[in-house]
Formats: structure tokens, C-alpha cells, sequence
């Protein structure tokens, strides 16, 4: 395998098939020791995490594959914690889509003068621009437009894609009495030119709540992996 990125929870191999192979770190997304799925810097390493997060996603990359969701999901194996994936094209140097049910996180902080914490959003959906640097701007579909990074017909199905990817995992989590705040997905492109899911889906994605109380992210996977 060649390494092609070191990632800040995962690091990608291509393999001689022409596929990828992302391998899962116990390193997780925060700032100060706290987790926090929306930082761009490593926060905190949690012994396991890698683990479970690799089998959260498989988990949820077959419900989407099951409800005909195009992922660059192939398979994982859980002895090398290790996750096979197709080839994808990142949307210029990386995009990110959060669609947020709630108001937490950065909403809240941009916001706060309009809502307050854990009101209600309608699935609202929001793109950023993966830059560790300016620290992940927000970007409209005019900018997404005019610095050449998708055209507002991929943006469209993209955000559709994010609203309806949403749901089923939030349906998953409502069946085991977990209520979804937000989630942050990314989109690439495959040979062929068509969007597809890819990175993971997994508790360093995602902020979950149980009456009222946020659920910290070993806790998560062990709820969701609990009957597996």
C-alpha cells in the first residue's frame, strides 16, 4: 500500500486494485481535551475509538446501501481496523455538509442572537470549506458557483442526498432512543462524474442526544453497537 494522506482520524492507502484503503486512528476531532465533531484540530485520543467508529460506519454504510444511497463504501475489516473504499474526487480541496436539526455547536455561536440552544431546525443544511488554516469557512452555492468547485445542480442533489442520508440515520438512532442534533457529511465524485458519500459516518460525525444530555462518543458507539 501507498500512503496518500495522513489524516487527522484517519490515514488512506491506495492499493494496487486502484481502490483506496482508509485506516482508522483512536484520535478524535476537539479542542482543549473536549470533543467537538465541527473542530479542525485533534482534541483528545480515546483508546478503541478507531475501532468503533470503523464498525458504526460499515454499520450505517449498509442501511444507506440497503436504501440505494451511493457511498464509496466496499468493506472494512474490524481485526485491522481498516475500511475499503472506491475511488473518489474531493470537491475542490474538500467540502463539508452539516445538516443540523438542532442548534448546538458553531450554529449556536454564529447565532446565538436569534436562537438558543437546541431549538429546533428545519433539517437545515450548510456547506464549509475543509481549511484548517481560515478555519473551515461557510460558503454559498453562488461560491461554490463561482470559484469553480460544483455547479448549483450538484449542490441541489448534494443537498438532497444530505437531507434524505440524514434521516435514515436519524430514524436509526430514534430506534434506540438517541435524538440527532447535527451531523457533518462529505460528498466526492466518482470515474464516472457521480456524487457519492464518502469518509465515515460515526460518533466523530455527529452530535447525539439523550434526554437533553449530549452523549460523549465511546458512549455513542456502544449504544449503537450494543445488539451487534
Amino acid at each position: 500500500m501507498k500512503l496518500l494522506y495522513a489524516g487527522k482520524t484517519k490515514d488512506v492507502y491506495a492499493l494496487d486494485n486502484g481502490n483506496y484503503r482508509l485506516v482508522f486512528k483512536d484520535d478524535v476531532t476537539g479542542t482543549d481535551g473536549v470533543f467537538d465533531p465541527g473542530a479542525n484540530t485533534v482534541g483528545l485520543k480515546i483508546e478503541g475509538i478507531g475501532r468503533s467508529n470503523l464498525l458504526v460506519s460499515s454499520m450505517f454504510f449498509e442501511v444507506l446501501k440497503d436504501a440505494g444511497v451511493e457511498t464509496h463504501y466496499l468493506g472494512s475489516d474490524a481485526k485491522e481496523i481498516t475500511m475499503d473504499v472506491k475511488p473518489a474526487k474531493p470537491f475542490g480541496k474538500g467540502l463539508e455538509v452539516i445538516c443540523r436539526y438542532r442548534a448546538v455547536g458553531s450554529f449556536l455561536r454564529r447565532y446565538g442572537a436569534y436562537v438558543k440552544e437546541g431549538d429546533k431546525l428545519n433539517s437545515y443544511v450548510e456547506a464549509t470549506l475543509k481549511d484548517d488554516e481560515r478555519g473551515d469557512p461557510l460558503i454559498t452555492v453562488e461560491g461554490l458557483e463561482a470559484l469553480n468547485i460544483m455547479s448549483a445542480s450538484q449542490y441541489e442533489k448534494i443537498k438532497a442526498d444530505t437531507i434524505k442520508i440524514t434521516s435514515i440515520i436519524s430514524d436509526v438512532l430514534t430506534g434506540k432512543g438517541l435524538e440527532l442534533y447535527d451531523i457533518k457529511l462529505e460528498f466526492g465524485t466518482d470515474n464516472e462524474g457521480n456524487t457519492m458519500l464518502i469518509d465515515e459516518i460515526s460518533s466523530g460525525n455527529m452530535r447525539v442526544y439523550r434526554d437533553g444530555k449530549v452523549i460523549e462518543p465511546m458512549e455513542l458507539n456502544a449504544l449503537l453497537l450494543g445488539d451487534m
